[in-house]
């Protein structure tokens, strides 16, 4: 688990990815024989088959996308007290985001230059405010960083365009995991484990961990192009809203019950073929698995399946109570069977 939170703590939104991306590769030495970085700042990282059971002339290319971007926030406004005003990164719902610690990160390569700070809505506290006022949700917009310093100490330091994070712990809670950005540190994590694990494969192995998925899937596309595998997995998490308040109709998937199978999402159906090979495996294996549909939201899947003439394409997920919140939690059962099921795949596909 320390890796998993060493990469919750890594700030790294959508085309900020530089520090995750840094730590992967420290991380992931020897796993891979080659590894590269695009134009788009996706990390590429091919593996050629190892101690192959057949012989093909030209074996199979599996491609597994794992992004590697969280939300967050970019500097659009400094006022004249040095108060922060932020434009979003991605998708946040404003109910979480009041009261948070936040990070400006002024330099995306050096930790030096991070600068805490605290993130509220502007306007009154609850102490004078109108009953009206405490009935409004905030939007993003009205959200302000207070760095506790003067204009003179922020305008030298803080540049629109820079990085801000939330900052919350990675913990363990019961049987599960609890932190922030989860989505999508889980994937990365399991991308490298699982290779971990995979000692042999008659497979060509490239694992892509791709930049701006989280501003329109924006990386995947791109490495499929140079790539162009013969089975694309994107490996994401997925929501699991089993919880108190909502129909059983809308959980997704059910916490404890194993990796997803994403038989279709706002963006993608998948190869029905795919997800019968990873059920057949993890029925032979005795690891759990689940199928599951999402109403709304996509993966890396989408933009992969629509390149060049097409590629077959499914997503392998994890399943996520909370997800987009600073408090995103997974079961460790369901993380290990993510993790022992992409392994597996990797292992037996030809």
């Amino acid at each position: 688990m320390k890796l998993l939170e060493a990469m919750t703590q890594t700030p790294s939104i959508a085309g900020r990815e530089d520090r995750l991306r840094n730590l992967i590769l420290k991380h992931a030495a020897g796993l891979f024989d080659q590894t590269c970085v695009d134009s788009l700042g996706s990390l590429i990282c091919h593996r050629k088959p190892r101690n192959p059971r057949t012989h093909r002339k030209k074996p199979r290319r599996i491609m597994i996308a794992a992004h590697m971007d969280q939300i967050g926030f970019m500097v659009h406004h400094i006022d004249s007290k040095g108060f922060l005003r932020v434009q979003s990164v991605g998708g946040f719902d404003p109910r979480n985001l009041f009261s948070r610690l936040v990070t400006v990160c002024t330099d995306v390569h050096n930790t030096k230059g991070d600068l805490p700070g605290v993130m509220n809505p502007g306007g009154k506290p609850v102490h004078i405010a109108s009953e009206e006022d405490r009935k409004r949700v905030p939007e993003i917009s009205d959200l302000v960083i207070d760095l506790g310093l003067e204009v003179k100490e922020v305008t030298p330091k803080v540049h629109i365009g820079d990085m801000v994070v939330i900052r919350a712990p990675f913990m363990e809670v019961g049987k599960t995991i609890v932190g922030q950005c989860l989505d999508n540190r889980v994937a990365c994590w399991l991308a490298i484990r699982a290779l971990e694990h995979v000692q042999q494969h008659d497979c060509e192995i490239y694992v892509v961990f791709t930049a701006q998925e989280e501003v329109g899937c924006r990386g995947a596309g791109p490495a499929a192009d140079s790539i162009q595998p013969d089975i694309a997995i994107a490996l994401d998490t997925t929501l699991c809203v089993d919880t108190p308040g909502v129909d059983e109709t809308q959980s997704v998937t059910l916490q404890g019950s194993g990796a997803g199978l994403m038989v279709m999402d706002g963006r993608t159906i998948a190869d029905l073929g795919l997800i019968e090979e990873f059920e057949k495996i993890a029925k032979s294996k005795k690891i759990k698995a689940q199928r599951t549909i999402l109403a709304r939201g996509g993966t890396d899947a989408s933009t992969i399946q629509s390149k060049g003439s097409g590629y077959r394409v499914m997503s392998l997920v994890c399943p996520t109570r909370y997800i987009h919140t600073v408090t995103e939690m997974i079961h460790l059962d369901d993380l290990y069977a993510t993790r022992d099921l992409l392994a597996a795949f990797l292992s037996t596909t030809s």
